[in-house]
């Protein structure tokens, strides 16, 4: 595990858009997985940057992490439209090959299996993440024990009241998630995870440096065998400047 600390939160933007443009650049048919919520919004500018300055995102498919169960596509507050507002509608990609998980789906069951089965087609070259207060990644909350594969999720309070910010409705954040489960984030090939802000730190600290367990589903990356938390001063701020596990 790498840790690269930077004074501000565009700085790091920077360095995390150079490791995808490298990914990209490097890969035929680069396969990104992309995180949605406050955390990746200055990673995603600076791809866009990048892509007025010739970056192409024409050959790259792209798998996200989750969706809200119950949101339409079209619903503002969906990932569906996170994602085309904040990156796809500015940059060159085939939208046939964004995958996002559909969380009006009938069967969501069946809808986790069709995820599933896009992530063995297309295994992931490089990963996004972002991290909860609580360690979640994706939305794999703590739990006793966490799914491996796609899986419907009920969300904790932590979570909807955190990503209430985003709702003008805060009674309106859903309840359930379709989110990719834990061993399909560890199967991509480089994971990066971006942290930002001084709310983040005991959760990176407890990832970076605490024991592995379910309490705390970012500790898993610590199996990875390649993974680098991209942070700012203050998300890195209780663990040791120069920590590399």
């Amino acid at each position: 595990m790498r840790v690269r600390r930077f004074c501000t939160e565009a700085m790091a933007a920077v360095y995390a858009a150079t490791l995808v443009e490298n990914v990209i650049v490097q890969k035929t048919s680069p396969v990104l997985g992309l995180a949605t919520g406050a955390t990746p919004k200055t990673l995603y500018r600076q791809l866009i940057d990048f892509h007025r300055q010739g970056l192409s995102f024409a050959q790259v498919t792209t798998i996200n992490l989750d969706e809200y169960v119950g949101l339409a596509k079209d619903n503002p507050n969906s990932y569906s439209a996170f994602m085309q507002r904040e990156l796809y509608d500015q940059i060159d990609i085939d939208l046939d090959h964004a995958h996002m998980p559909d969380g009006t789906a009938v069967d969501l069951e069946q809808e986790c299996a069709r995820y599933d089965a896009i992530l063995e087609v297309h295994p992931i070259d490089l990963q996004i993440l972002g991290i909860g207060r609580n360690g979640h990644i994706g939305f794999n909350e703590p739990d006793a024990s966490l799914r491996r594969r796609t899986h419907v999720v009920t969300l904790s309070d932590e979570t909807r009241v955190a990503n209430s910010r985003f709702f003008e409705d805060k009674s309106g954040v859903p309840r359930q998630a379709i989110t990719m489960g834990l061993e399909s984030i560890l199967r991509a090939k480089f994971i990066i995870l971006l942290a930002f802000g001084r709310e983040k730190a005991h959760a990176v600290r407890s990832a970076v440096a605490g024991d592995i367990s379910t309490k705390v589903p970012a500790s898993f990356l610590q199996m990875h065998p390649n993974v680098t938390f991209v942070l700012d001063d203050a998300a890195a701020s209780l663990i040791g400047r120069n920590a590399t596990v």
